[in-house]
């Protein structure tokens, strides 16, 4: 087997979010076709647990360990340098010195950077003669726009500031690799229009999901106490656009449907839940729990999923897994990009409060819905991960 790098900003284990879900399936890949040299950062305590496991496989990897909150302070010095804080959040001179000494010990041939935030050591001179291949994944430079949209000065300085800034890099990396690679049509779509280079080489390589392990499984235990109607979110709740949605629901949607159906409950479900989300439970019929050994039990048991995302990127996971899991699902437009499904066949979709409102109504006034299994159906023909990923193996490859 050839020797390649693999460089991701977050350790691929486990695969509890999206992008260590798609990072891990990228890692279990590329390690059936290649020697992999991996190097990441740990930003979760409990995840050096993981380290085995991920080491196993990998030829050579390199953990280093990020502290959120000093790193977050530290990366404020790009302000004065002009760059991307999101560059120098995941600067780090040991990791720099890997590279060398990897490049040193290994005919490596290939890189594979996943995120903008690795994009910076494919620049290094470590880097430069080799066939280099960048996962953005998502734009992330218009998401710091959204955000900045969406919030109060200074806030919405810095963030106006970090789209510019990223956005610059983000074409500019474009330039340097052998090809860019992107979650969705759409966002292939919206980079390839803010480049300067139109040679540039921009893919889309899609998310997936596990049909076998997101399936129904028969008589499964339900996590839910009783017998009323639940509507549940999953995902990093720690995550911005996740927070806002939750409370958005939690706040404006729920009384709305609580007004019909005074039994019906909104379960928020998963890890690292704000000061702000953990008091959403606070409000009459909203439970928040945290992270949770197992999210499928909690999707197959509910009534339905529900997705309110007002700012997203990408192909949402936790679309897919409820979906896989045949569950109707309510969702926003933003949600749903880069999904195929018809409104209304496969998924119930709103964005204003009432139209939501009233399409969580809809599901749960439903009797034997075919939604679920048309949504499956939906998963399995379009995202599984066999059918998604290996396109970065022709592009690592060099071939059309």
């Amino acid at each position: 087997m050839d020797d390649l790098l693999f460089l991701v900003h977050r350790i691929p284990y486990p695969p509890n979010k999206g992008d260590k879900i798609r990072s891990y399936h990228l890692l279990r890949l590329l390690s059936e076709h290649y020697r992999v040299h991996l190097a990441t950062f740990i930003d979760q305590p409990e995840d050096r647990v993981h380290r085995a496991r991920v080491a196993e496989y990998c030829a050579s990897s390199w953990f280093g360990t990020l502290d959120p909150r000093r790193d977050k302070l530290l990366s404020l010095r790009g302000l004065l340098g002009g760059e991307p804080l999101t560059l120098t959040y995941y600067r780090d001179r040991a990791l720099r010195r890997w590279l060398r000494q990897t490049r040193a010990r290994h005919a490596i041939g290939r890189v594979l950077a996943f995120s903008s935030s690795m994009g910076q050591y494919l620049l290094d001179p470590a880097c430069a003669d080799l066939r280099r291949v960048i996962d953005l994944v998502d734009v992330d430079s218009e998401k710091w726009r959204q955000y900045a949209a969406e919030s109060p000065p200074p806030l919405r300085w810095v963030y106006a500031r970090e789209a510019r800034r990223l956005g610059a890099f983000e074409r500019r990396l474009a330039t340097a690799c052998d090809a860019s690679t992107l979650v969705s049509e759409a966002e292939a779509a919206l980079f390839r229009e803010r480049l300067d280079d139109a040679s540039a080489r921009v893919e889309v390589v899609g998310n997936g999901v596990d049909t076998q392990h997101f399936a129904v499984i028969p008589g499964a235990p339900s996590p839910y106490p009783g017998l009323a109607p639940r509507l549940v979110f999953t995902g990093a709740m720690d995550y911005w656009a996740n927070a806002q949605g939750a409370a958005w629901f939690a706040e404006q949607v729920l009384p709305r449907i609580r007004a019909r159906r005074a039994d019906a409950e909104f379960w928020v479900v998963g890890m690292n839940p704000t000061r702000a989300v953990r008091q959403l439970a606070r409000l009459p019929g909203v439970v928040v729990t945290g992270a949770v050994p197992d999210v499928r039990p909690y999707l197959q048991h509910a009534a339905a999923a529900v997705v309110p995302l007002h700012i997203a990127r990408g192909i949402q996971n936790k679309v897919l897994e409820a979906m896989a899991m045949a569950r109707p699902v309510i969702a926003t437009p933003q949600a749903l990009e880069g999904i195929p499904a018809t409104p209304g066949r496969e998924v119930r979709v709103a964005e204003a409060l009432e139209p939501f409102a009233a399409a969580c109504l809809a599901a749960l006034a439903a009797t034997d819905d075919p939604m679920g299994a048309r949504g499956r159906a939906l998963v399995e023909r379009h995202f599984a991960w066999g059918a998604t990923l290996p396109r970065v193996l022709t592009l690592l490859e060099g071939a059309t």
